[in-house]
């Protein structure tokens, strides 16, 4: 298309100003084509850029073992009697196998990784913090204890240290006291669990203890392995063998990681890169384990919720048969699922909620002109394999650099508004 233009001196303003608008858009068309088709931009030529494989389905919510194999693919144990467990890929999030991952079951002590997860960031660990007597009222009969003591004053270092090594429920009544409270650190945990995309967890008790309606799943808590892993200070604490803890009198004490695929305690022999993360027992959880092992570049997280053989390590075999089988099944098998949150969540930030209020139909409910945003949020602070700039900012960026402010500022007039992203 050509573009004339007249110097006669009867021309007008207005004509110039229209034309160098005309003029800006159709430079702006072309670098943003260019940036859509790299392709085209080289050869010339209008292609299209193929539409990415659609992947399967996840089966996840689906009863019984779920598993992709390829050809040469390892066959899942046969052996594993547990009732629900999980084998996914740390890195990417693929859950490469599962049985029952969405069956809702008591957590146990499992569930102090998601109470790790929401109270970390607030409290710092060189944090000191003088017990009160108050703060270690109504732990539950049975509860495992690391010695935490009225009047002892300690880092909060020390008392994480006591969360993952001893499970201790004292150091997580003091801990969830300085977050405000047994009652608002059990509703952060449920937010923080929603924010994940973990929707089978109901949290009562912050410590995991047996409590009507606690549940989550071995789904759940492979999420907040994940998560946990992504957070050096959960990273550091879960993988600590032992440690020395604070006494009276300025004393100290040894104590132990409970998990003894770590340790390799009471006859289990431990396990060959394990990382850590956490184990648990109540009477009606049974044992309960989320696991973490890493060989060569890749990490596997595996758990494992209630075996229903063997006596009271079986949730360690069952889980170093699985890692075992997870490994050799590198790039053997499909996923079957992931542990990123994809579902179609409401545009969120304050502009969103104005409109959905005004959306709203009867009781609340969304107009038909609501309209849903897919996100895949990744898990906690994602590394830079995990994210990208998307198409459209890639473009924006392209067509800030060629045109500049003005470029800029009539691309935005032209182009359609968004909905606001959280």
């Amino acid at each position: 298309m050509t573009i004339g233009f007249s110097f006669r001196a009867a021309a007008s303003r207005t004509s110039v100003t229209r034309a160098a608008l005309t003029c800006s858009a159709v430079c702006l068309a072309g670098v943003l084509a260019a940036a859509q088709s790299p392709a085209a931009a080289l050869s010339g030529a209008a292609t299209r850029a193929p539409a990415p494989a659609a992947s399967p389905p996840s089966t996840l919510y689906q009863p019984g073992t779920q598993v992709r194999p390829r050809a040469g693919a390892p066959e899942v144990p046969e052996d594993i009697s547990a009732l629900s467990w999980v084998v996914a890929d740390a890195r990417t999030g693929d859950v490469l196998a599962a049985h029952n991952a969405h069956r809702r079951l008591p957590p146990a002590s499992t569930l102090k990784t998601l109470f790790a997860l929401t109270v970390i960031p607030a409290l710092p660990g060189a944090t000191r913090h003088t017990v009160k007597e108050e703060e270690l009222e109504g732990i539950g009969a049975g509860s495992s204890m690391v010695g935490v003591a009225e009047g002892i004053t300690y880092k909060v270092a020390d008392l994480w240290r006591g969360v993952f090594l001893n499970s201790g429920s004292d150091a997580v009544h003091v801990l969830a006291a300085m977050n405000g409270g047994w009652t608002n650190t059990a509703t952060e945990m449920q937010a923080k669990a929603r924010s994940l995309g973990a929707r089978d967890t109901q949290v009562i008790s912050p410590d995991g203890y047996d409590t009507p309606g606690q549940v989550s799943s071995a789904y759940d808590l492979a999420v907040f392995g994940r998560a946990g892993l992504r957070n050096p200070d959960f990273a550091r604490y879960c993988s600590t063998p032992e440690a020395m803890f604070p006494g009276e009198a300025g004393s100290t004490y040894g104590i132990q990681n409970t998990n003894r695929l770590l340790t390799g305690a009471n006859g289990v022999e431990p396990y060959p890169g394990l990382i850590g993360v956490k184990n648990g027992y109540t009477t009606n959880a049974g044992n309960t384990l989320v696991a973490a092992a890493r060989r060569g570049s890749r990490t596997l997280v595996v758990t494992v919720m209630n075996p229903q053989a063997g006596g009271g390590f079986t949730v360690y075999e069952e889980a170093r048969s699985l890692l075992d089988w997870g490994f050799a099944a590198d790039g053997r098998v499909d996923p079957v699922g992931t542990l990123l949150d994809t579902r179609s969540v409401p545009a969120a930030g304050p502009s969103a909620q104005a409109g959905r209020a005004a959306q709203a139909g009867p009781a609340g409910r969304p107009g038909p002109s609501t309209r849903p945003v897919t996100t895949a949020r990744p898990v906690a602070a994602a590394s830079p394999e995990d994210e990208g700039l998307g198409w459209s900012d890639a473009a924006e960026i392209a067509g800030a650099t060629v045109l500049g402010a003005a470029g800029v500022a009539l691309a935005l007039r032209l182009k359609p508004r968004r909905t606001p992203r959280g």
